[in-house]
């Protein structure tokens, strides 16, 4: 099945509380654009991080207001920074890095909240249960193309809420396989024993089906040396 592609950059969520220590007592965030998950949008606000060794300007705000601040960085960000963000979904905090957020009325200094976002797939049910795919499932998304690659691991989030189901990777993962919002990719589940291999071929190109040829050739024929060497050390041991 082919389903779109949704690219993050770095961006921050926040607390009330914060949303006042940064911008002053009693202001709202101004919703600027809509994002493809329809309870959520881009601010007209920005904000400064800085890290150990960095900064970072102009970083955007996805409101609304959570109940935790959040940030959200790429691991090219987490260098510039100084930081060593772990891979989270969103939302899974404890134990993250430490931050700084300055805006024009005042900073916040997060003990943790910190993270590079796992790559994930807003999955409605409709294509969950058509799919096979359960909440928190895991994933493989095949990207064809000039810089093709397979993302695994990718963490499936079942949802009502879910309009379309979409494929969230960050901006360098993205720049990685050349790919941008809008593209589409193909996705498989783990473990699907009932993937047809018509289905699995139709997904690569023919240079990609050429390098998987020749791998498995390789595989094959290191199993039939292997095969043979024990043949013939058994041969030895029997006299």
């Amino acid at each position: 099945m082919l389903i779109s592609i949704g690219v993050s950059a770095r961006h921050v969520h926040l607390t009330e509380e914060h949303v006042a220590a940064l911008f002053g007592d009693g202001y709202t965030l101004t919703p600027k654009r809509q994002l493809s998950i329809p309870t959520q949008y881009v601010c007209e606000e920005r904000v400064q991080l800085c890290g150990p060794k960095g900064e970072l300007d102009k970083v955007a705000i996805i409101g609304p207001t959570r109940p935790q601040s959040q940030v959200e960085v790429t691991a090219t960000d987490s260098v510039r920074l100084g930081v060593q963000p772990p891979i989270r979904l969103s939302g899974d905090l404890e134990g993250s890095e430490a931050i700084r957020i300055i805006g024009p009325k005042g900073e916040v200094h997060l003990q943790e909240g910190l993270i590079i976002a796992m790559r994930h797939i807003h999955m409605t049910v409709e294509d969950a249960e058509e799919l096979g795919f359960s909440h928190k499932d895991y994933a493989i998304v095949v990207v064809p193309g000039p810089r093709s690659l397979v993302f695994d691991h990718v963490v499936v989030r079942v949802s009502s809420d879910n309009t379309h189901t979409e494929l969230h990777i960050d901006t360098d993962e993205a720049n990685t396989a050349a790919l941008k919002s809008g593209d589409s990719v193909n996705i498989l589940r783990i473990n699907d024993k009932k993937i047809r291999l018509e289905r699995l071929i139709a997904m690569f190109d023919e240079r990609q089906l050429r390098i998987i040829e020749s791998c498995v050739a390789h595989i094959v024929e290191e199993e039939r040396r292997k095969v043979s060497e024990m043949e013939n050390m058994l041969a030895l041991l029997r006299g």
